[in-house]
């Protein structure tokens, strides 16, 4: 096998491991631990819960830098602003690598990861960048190709929404879903958008049970609302 050329995104590798089973649970600060998380009601009454929290705005979240830029880790199509503490890493992987598949899914690849956890929470943002060009209204059709290749349990929320600030908001749909590893429903969000210029992405929110994704949603709403194409500023 060859060896993958630079970050071989770890965090991926983990969520991999993730979907057959949480490897490591959350502390508390007070030592508490945390309870057992409860069934939901139906898959669909969640997500379309999950939908509702996801399309909110990012009120008393403070931007601290942003990721996409050319003097950031990661070099995207888009650049948005991050949550204080969130850490971006570029993905970069051998195509004939046998890890391949964690890196590719609906004719997208992973190019960033934006790890949480030094900000207190276990998860990440992942940006996924089109491997072919698409027209500035498939913002829905990317999506759902790329939902194709999540096991969501089931049928994911679409919601159509605008990403970005005022003047110069992107056309954009976002999905509310859930997955169930180790038959634990856990919520997950994800919106696509496409550039002016035709390149789509995907900002994924993914976190090791639906209470860490419902504290990591404000990092997710700042990305949507702050989001620009790359030749924007």
């Amino acid at each position: 096998m060859r060896s993958a050329t630079g970050a071989i995104g770890t965090g991926v590798l983990a969520a991999g491991l993730m979907a057959c089973g949480p490897s490591e649970s959350k502390q508390t600060p007070a030592g508490r631990g945390v309870p057992d998380p409860k069934p939901a009601a139906s898959a669909s009454a969640s997500a379309s819960a999950s939908a509702s929290a996801g399309t909110g705005t990012a009120a008393g979240v403070k931007a601290v830098g942003s990721v996409g830029g050319e003097d950031t880790p990661c070099r995207l199509p888009v650049s948005f602003d991050l949550v204080q503490d969130w850490k971006p890493k570029a993905v970069t992987h051998a195509e004939d690598d046998r890890f391949a598949s964690l890196f590719q899914q609906g004719g997208m690849t992973l190019a960033c990861e934006i790890d949480a956890k030094p900000a207190g929470n276990i998860g990440f943002l992942r940006v996924w960048v089109a491997d072919e060009p698409a027209a500035p209204g498939d913002a829905r059709k990317v999506l759902e190709a790329f939902m194709a290749g999540e096991k969501a349990k089931g049928t994911p929320v679409y919601t159509d929404l605008k990403a970005g600030p005022a003047g110069a908001a992107l056309p954009a749909v976002q999905a509310a879903y859930e997955t169930d590893p180790l038959d634990e429903p856990k919520k997950e969000s994800a919106f696509a958008a496409v550039t002016p210029g035709g390149e789509a992405v995907v900002v994924q929110l993914g976190g090791l049970d639906s209470g860490e994704h419902d504290e990591m949603l404000p990092a997710f709403r700042l990305a949507q609302q702050s989001l620009k194409a790359a030749n924007q500023r």
